[in-house]
């Protein structure tokens, strides 16, 4: 004899307890998101009183001035008349980072390969160790390095460039003197952002899923085939970012800068002649002199470099977005 069945209902469901704002439920979350949003806030806020003190100040430089900023080749914010521009020293300020890119980029996937790729762990690790220690070295140090050995030591290569390459014209040397000029800028920028650039983008291809490079090995690659078709497009994003983290660094270098050049106000398509200048070596090297208005216009300046920084990294966004559906991160 089968037992009775029971025809009771099933019991309801207990009614969604209501989530926190945000998605928090606890304490502790709600505590952890106001302080991540409030951070995030008054990151905010910080850069925009940076933008707006620097943009009033630049309007009182501007409003007086008797020479078109942008254009003008001279300085003299404290004349009768006030008369300065920004010419030579965004002129200086670009070739001197283009420059150290175009040297310290290739030179730094290069080793971020051997490390990760390459070098045998026992090497790799002492290695690390060591760029890592590059980073963090004052640049009042490579800038005392600069002009005490990269200065002198560059001479016998200007003439070497004046004397084979000089019908670039940009590598004529014009004038004599020793190597305090855009080029030795340039090469000095290369040595202290490399360590930068070479960090990030080793960290990037150590990331690179296993998988994929098992998998090329196994269709027959070669290391070097791995490496640029698998290796390369994974971390194609990554390396637009630490570049991007170099030049940053490369535009706003002041002091090393200002320990190697010899700055002049003279337009000069050579790079080899002594003389130049750049927003940062500017600010530095005339702000104590300066008087109230001077610093009104080394302030305008300085706008023109926040612009600038922003420019390069919202294009390194743009950049990395439209890049990122080709690289091995999605996969």
């Amino acid at each position: 004899m089968n037992p009775p069945t029971s025809t009771a209902p099933p019991p309801a469901p207990l009614p969604p307890q209501p989530a926190a704002k945000g998605g928090a439920t606890r304490p502790g979350d709600r505590i952890f998101v106001g302080l991540s949003r409030g951070s995030g806030v008054l990151l905010l806020v910080i850069m925009a009183a940076i933008a707006v003190f620097l943009t009033y100040r630049a309007y009182i430089a501007i409003s007086d001035n008797q020479a078109n900023f942008l254009t003008a080749f001279e300085w003299n914010p404290q004349g009768q008349p006030p008369q300065f521009g920004i010419a030579i020293l965004a002129y200086g300020t670009v070739v001197s980072s283009i420059i150290a890119m175009a040297i310290a980029v290739p030179i730094a996937v290069g080793i971020a390969l051997f490390v990760s790729h390459y070098a045998p762990r026992r090497m790799a690790s002492p290695l690390a160790y060591v760029i890592d220690l590059l980073a963090a070295v004052p640049s009042i140090v490579y800038g005392l390095w600069g002009a005490l050995v990269l200065v002198p030591y560059l001479d016998g290569m200007n003439s070497w460039l004046d004397q084979y390459l000089g019908w670039t014209y940009i590598f004529e040397k014009t004038s004599s003197g020793p190597a305090r000029n855009l080029f030795t800028v340039g090469i000095l920028l290369a040595v202290m952002i490399l360590p930068v650039i070479t960090n990030v983008t080793r960290e990037v291809f150590l990331q690179v899923p296993r998988a994929h490079e098992e998998a090329a090995l196994a269709l027959g690659a070669t290391r070097w085939e791995v490496i640029r078709m698998s290796v390369l497009p994974f971390g194609r994003s990554g390396i637009i970012s630490a570049s991007m983290l170099g030049l940053g660094r490369a535009l706003g270098e002041t002091m090393a800068v200002a320990t190697v050049l010899s700055p002049s106000f003279l337009f000069s398509g050579h790079l080899l002649d002594p003389g130049g200048g750049t927003f940062a070596q500017n600010i530095a090297a005339k702000f104590n002199e300066a008087n109230e208005y001077g610093r009104d216009a080394l302030i305008a300046s300085g706008l023109v470099l926040f612009v600038m920084t922003l420019i390069v990294n919202g294009a390194a966004r743009m950049i990395i977005a439209r890049r990122k559906e080709y690289s091995g991160a999605n996969a």
